[in-house]
């Protein structure tokens, strides 16, 4: 542990251990942030990315500025690891108790800072172990526990491949694994990755993550570890239980995996956030596309537990139960963004749920402690595989309600008529693809003469939904979904490797620009307000202004036409803010980001107020108070700017 700022240290730690030994802190509470403060990357454990503070309003936001802005990677610890290799993608939302902000910076190692001022309190010292990790990355944030004995608490994280725990002056606690930390590497993986973060529920700390796969369109699939979620005791580190995501003989749903491939199957896992039901003790795990997601003949079934949402009991690891979004996945369409537990009242009666977004652009809503959708949800029949070997599945599952809050399929009426010669180039490029409704399957490429070049599809494998997607307030049941609206092309070739373990592969899925415009009209990143007490939609919003000033557009006059980047919503009182996304994302047009912050009026979708910020937003904003003041931080880098947080208040 490094005091980098010896005069703010004694005070500020003096503040902690008080608030602390006063048994103020309420680490187990789910509403945490009615409290002031923000307990996790997603507020709390039901990850609503909500708070009620009140002190910026519509009235007052406009008088919003920067007090202070701090890089995200100390240039002290560069100079002393010069071999350091990180990237300007902050993933990391501070979280902030008893006026401490806690977060991973660009190295993954936990700093500790001044709510108020931004200032260094302390930074995580690397071990000799540690020190020869030169290559890290933030993670999404870090969890609290707090134990039965007074004072017990503890700060968890990920990085490189270990679970740390800290105490609150960021020494290792070396009750806990190995001198503070526990190996996530199970036997036969060579690597292991998180860019969330663990969750503790209770004494345990749930982890997800992924190892070293076999890639999602390559010609390899087997032997990569399966990814699977693990329940360690938060005291100890000890391994308390394992939830295999790829079922194993004898399990249940081993048998939605054909040809024995469950043996051989990994690359599938939860590559982003888990949220918690606390007084149930459940967990909620979302969970990624199958191995080699864009052709299975090698995996007939519908592959349990890929593209599904479980609910598993924390102290055991036990299924309670689950639902699978999309069968036999052939278009990556994860399940990725976190489950947002929050109550709703349909019909007059109160339900306790969780919902989960998709890269479908459908938000599944269940009663959380059954696992009983909300409003049913239909199996239709789908468009049928034509690739030879290929066992696409019959039917897929479409909600009922809430509306989808993206584009679904595609046909000649959505590519782009800006101008009558565009509308002929888009039309003419179109004529290339395979296009129809959603779940069409990626077809053969083809080598005749006016043959197809594969499946032009939206949503694409980047989503509509992603991690970025979902916000939920708990006064009014609105759910705020961002959708991502630019397709991909799923496209199939044979396997000419020598060593291929499947028969057709996916080469390239970039889709087509027209003139360097998408070939899809409008709007390209857009948020929907769903009211899920009626399972209605209550606004749509066009957020950022996307390539409306391309030279072969800006003496159209258009209105702003969206930017699918990846913004992630915060939900306060009375407004919404989000930005427009840094261009440090993959599946983007260089054009899709920028650098502005918004406010909306969260009832109506009307922007209030919006500024500049140095860079594009890379992760989740967040508010607290501190002494009196309310702050929100934003996390933000580019391809040519440093990652940093940025504090905004009122003066």
């Amino acid at each position: 542990m490094r005091h980098l700022r010896p005069r703010l240290a004694g005070p500020l730690l003096v503040l902690v251990v008080t608030l602390a030994a006063g048994g103020i802190w309420a680490i187990h509470a789910q509403d945490e942030t009615r409290t002031g403060e923000w307990r996790s990357s997603g507020g709390d454990s039901s990850y609503k990315r909500y708070s009620p503070l009140a002190q910026i309003t519509r009235d007052t936001v406009k008088n919003l500025r920067i007090v202070w802005r701090r890089p995200a990677l100390d240039p002290k610890l560069k100079e002393q690891f010069p071999k350091l290799r990180t990237n300007n993608y902050l993933r990391a939302t501070p979280t902030m108790i008893g006026g401490v902000l806690y977060a991973p910076d660009a190295a993954g190692l936990i700093e500790s800072f001044d709510a108020t001022t931004g200032e260094t309190i302390w930074r995580q010292d690397p071990t000799p172990e540690m020190a020869n990790e030169v290559s890290a990355s933030s993670t999404r944030g870090v969890d609290v526990w707090k134990g039965s004995a007074g004072g017990d608490y503890r700060l968890f994280t990920v990085r490189n491949g270990y679970l740390y725990s800290l105490d609150l002056r960021g020494r290792p606690v070396t009750a806990f694994g190995t001198g503070g930390r526990v190996s996530l590497l199970p036997a036969g993986a060579h690597t292991f990755g998180w860019s969330s973060g663990p969750i503790v529920v209770g004494d345990v700390v749930v982890i997800a993550g992924n190892l070293d796969g076999a890639g999602d369109s390559g010609q390899k699939w087997k032997g990569s570890p399966p990814e699977d979620v693990r329940g360690f005791d938060a005291r100890s580190g000890k391994l308390l239980w394992t939830f295999h995501v790829v079922p194993r003989e004898g399990e249940y749903g081993a048998d939605t995996w054909g040809n024995g491939s469950a043996k051989l199957s990994g690359d599938l896992g939860s590559w982003c956030c888990i949220s918690a039901d606390e007084a149930l003790g459940y967990v909620y795990v979302p969970l990624t596309a199958p191995t080699a997601a864009y052709y299975g003949g090698f995996r007939p079934g519908d592959n349990l537990f890929s593209n599904t949402l479980v609910a598993l009991d924390a102290k055991t690891g036990r299924r309670i139960w689950h639902f699978q979004m999309v069968h036999h996945d052939l278009w990556e369409y994860d399940t990725v963004g976190p489950a947002t537990l929050g109550e709703i009242t349909v019909d007059g009666k109160r339900i306790r749920a969780v919902m989960q977004p998709s890269k479908t652009g459908f938000l599944y809503v269940f009663d959380r402690e059954t696992g009983k959708p909300v409003w049913p949800i239909e199996e239709r029949p789908v468009p049928q595989s034509t690739v030879p070997g290929e066992h696409s599945a019959a039917t897929q599952p479409f909600p009922t309600k809430p509306p989808p809050f993206a584009r679904s399929g595609l046909t000649e009426d959505d590519l782009i008529d800006f101008t009558p010669e565009l509308r002929a180039k888009a039309r003419e490029v179109a004529k290339q693809f395979v296009i129809g409704p959603m779940f069409t399957p990626p077809s053969l490429v083809s080598d005749e003469p006016g043959g197809k070049q594969g499946t032009l599809m939206v949503p694409g494998s980047w989503g509509a939904g992603n991690w970025n997607t979902g916000a939920f307030d708990p006064e009014t049941g609105i759910y705020y979904a961002f959708s991502h609206e630019i397709p991909r092309v799923y496209r199939l070739a044979k396997a000419t490797d020598a060593d291929a373990e499947m028969d057709y592969w996916s080469p390239n899925r970039d889709a087509p620009y027209i003139d360097g415009l998408p070939i899809i009209k409008p709007p390209y990143g857009r948020i929907v307000a769903i009211d899920l007490n009626r399972g209605e939609r209550v606004w749509t919003a066009v957020n950022g202004d996307g390539p409306r000033n391309h030279p072969l557009l800006k003496d159209l006059n258009l209105p702003p036409l969206g930017t699918a980047s990846r913004p992630t919503a915060l939900v306060t009182k009375t407004l919404l803010f989000i930005g427009d996304g840094s261009n440090l994302f993959g599946g983007i047009h260089p054009s899709m980001w920028g650098r502005t912050f918004r406010a909306y009026d969260k009832a109506t979708g009307q922007v209030i107020w919006q500024t500049e910020l140095p860079s594009g937003t890379t992760s989740g904003p967040m508010t607290y108070t501190a002494r009196g003041r309310q702050f929100i931080v934003v996390p933000i880098g580019g391809r040519d700017e440093p990652a940093e947080w940025v504090a905004l208040a009122l003066p």
